[in-house]
């Protein structure tokens, strides 16, 4: 009993050590947000700010088009993020439970396309958006990602644990394909559905790369692409960069303590073997 004690007191030692580390940079971001330059820029630092001011909130939504960027990158986040969970788990069913000839085959293309890094496939998917005129088009965005490997792959391993004996009572009651999928499947995959939007909402909101090569306008650009303009030639505005980071991490931290009980059951139950 003494030696489960002193275990479970190490162990909790380490789960807060490890906790303060990945916090702690965010609390820095956020108490430097309330910091000038200067302050900032001072050899002598202070976690907590010296003279505290608004000023570099109201200077990150005065100096750009904040809102706007805002609204872009939540609009695209929330968009692809439903887009993608639905054909993730779509796939992901039709993988899991329909026999046909060549199906281990397609599941292993695609986890072998998780072992291709995102940039080699950079320069023909621009060449395509070209060829087909969608650049500075928020489809250039979302056709592309329509499909992802990893959301297939935890859709597909969830799907293990759906009975098949349900899936069999409900089309002898005379219920057909979709139906079973969206009436009993998908309310089955809930804590799937919720991990896999934490994962691709939480992607989709600091994509940069990609958004940066498609997206032209000023009007249609990201927030991810916007905070760019803190950064000057010679300078830059760090102050102002923290503010609009603070503000820009807003969604992701409600987006997971929304659905935080459900994706730490979907992660568990992504773990069962099929």
């Amino acid at each position: 009993m003494k030696t489960m004690r002193i275990k479970s007191l190490v162990l909790t030692f380490l789960l807060l050590a490890f906790s303060i580390i990945t916090i702690l940079p965010f609390l820095w971001m956020l108490a430097s947000s309330f910091k000038t330059n200067a302050e900032i820029s001072a050899l002598s630092q202070h976690f907590l700010p010296q003279n505290p001011t608004w000023e570099n909130y109201e200077n990150a939504l005065s100096k750009m088009a904040f809102l706007r960027y805002f609204l872009n990158s939540l609009s695209y986040a929330f968009v692809l993020s439903v887009i993608t969970i639905y054909t993730s788990a779509i796939a992901g069913f039709v993988l899991c439970k329909y026999e046909f000839r060549g199906r281990q085959m397609v599941f292993g293309m695609v986890i072998a396309t998780m072992m291709v890094p995102g940039v080699v496939t950079i320069i023909p998917r621009y060449s395509m958006m070209q060829y087909l005129g969608w650049l500075n088009q928020f489809q250039a965005l979302i056709i592309p990602s329509l499909f992802t490997a990893f959301g297939i792959f935890l859709m597909r391993q969830s799907c293990t644990a759906v009975p098949d004996e349900i899936l069999e009572a409900a089309r002898i009651d005379g219920a057909n394909e979709f139906y079973i999928f969206h009436r009993i499947v998908i309310p089955m995959l809930r804590n799937t559905v919720a991990s896999m939007a934490i994962f691709q909402f939480l992607w989709a909101w600091e994509d940069y790369l990609w958004p940066y090569l498609m997206i032209r306008s000023e009007s249609k650009q990201l927030l991810s692409i916007a905070l760019n303009m803190f950064s000057g030639r010679y300078s830059t505005d760090y102050a102002g960069l923290f503010a609009a980071t603070s503000i820009a991490i807003i969604p992701v931290v409600i987006c997971y303590l929304i659905f935080q009980k459900q994706f730490i059951q979907g992660i568990a139950s992504s773990a069962v073997k099929g």
